[in-house]
């Protein structure tokens, strides 16, 4: 383990910095959660938040006064885009951000494509969403249109869990970050984050590398002595990789402990984070397998899943 003392304040230049933050909301309460989260952060780097509610149509637009299909296949009927504003005004009131003065956004038209290309508009830096909303993100990195939106997102996604309480009013402090790496580009860069959020919170970070091929147990004692040693120099080669790589970035005044488990690399995500306080998972969105196993196989897909704390999926 490295431990070094942060030296850092608010005023010290960071190299991580959020100007143009992003966040849909359904008007679920745990869209309400999420704007709480992206408020505060926006007051923290003194950013500009956009707030989009997205419709298929609106009953201005409407050439007839029959239904249509939405995104999910339901049956909805078209709102008026006033009714939509003043819906997002109550939204943003509640969730602490109207005195940010927020940009307000009702868009119609297919909602991944729509929040997409509104972050593409207005350079976003971080895109912050609940998961387990209603309408459109009722079932994120579940469903087909919410994963297409983490999928296509054009920077790092914040995503809020419905089982976490909303940030103070004035700050959103992670003190104690998790970053699973698997020495991936994406994991990489994930770490590059991880280490300037701990900085800027005078926090710490815990680096894990999980070694998904290893058996957990111990070998039987009629197995060769050679299986033994081989695992105990894998064991070796990664705490070696580890340690390299938190020295590397020793300058950074941020606390790197360091930590190896044998286990499926999402299971030891979530073991380590529920026992540990974590207040932030910071992950790569691309394995080691260059075809984004670990959002679409299964490890990142499983942690925002089932992560109790928010989870920031960055992209190499």
């Amino acid at each position: 383990m490295r431990s070094r003392t942060p030296r850092w304040t608010k005023t010290s230049k960071a190299v991580i910095v959020f100007k143009q933050i992003l966040c849909p909301i359904d008007f679920s309460e745990t869209a309400t959660r999420a704007l709480a989260h992206a408020a505060a952060l926006t007051r923290w780097y003194d950013a500009q938040l956009t707030v989009i509610h997205v419709v298929p149509v609106f009953e201005d637009n409407m050439q007839s006064s029959f239904p249509f299909k939405g995104d999910e296949g339901r049956t909805p009927y078209a709102p008026v885009r006033a009714d939509v504003l003043e819906q997002m005004r109550r939204s943003t009131d509640q969730a602490g951000a109207a005195a940010l003065n927020p940009t307000l956004l009702a868009e119609e038209g297919r909602t991944h494509a729509a929040i997409i290309d509104r972050a593409v508009a207005i350079h976003a830096d971080l895109l912050v969403v609940g998961t387990h909303g209603r309408g459109g993100f009722n079932r994120l990195l579940l469903g087909s249109l919410a994963e297409k939106v983490v999928r296509t997102a054009p920077c790092p996604v914040l995503t809020v869990p419905p089982s976490i309480s909303r940030p103070p009013a004035t700050e959103v402090m992670f003190k104690n970050i998790l970053c699973p790496i698997d020495f991936s580009p994406s994991s990489l860069k994930a770490f590059e984050y991880a280490l300037d959020l701990g900085r800027q919170a005078n926090g710490c970070v815990t680096v894990l590398h999980a070694l998904e091929y290893m058996d957990e147990d111990e070998p039987c004692e009629h197995v060769d002595a050679d299986v033994r040693q081989y695992r105990q120099q894998v064991l070796d080669r990664a705490r070696q990789q580890m340690h390299a790589l938190a020295t590397e970035h020793s300058q950074t005044w941020c606390a790197i402990n360091e930590a190896v488990a044998i286990e499926r690399a999402y299971k030891a995500v979530l073991q380590r984070a529920s026992t540990h306080d974590t207040d932030l998972i910071v992950m790569g969105a691309q394995g080691r397998g260059g075809v984004e196993l670990m959002l679409y196989g299964s490890n990142t897909q499983h942690v925002v899943r089932a992560a109790t704390c928010p989870v920031l999926t960055v992209r190499a």
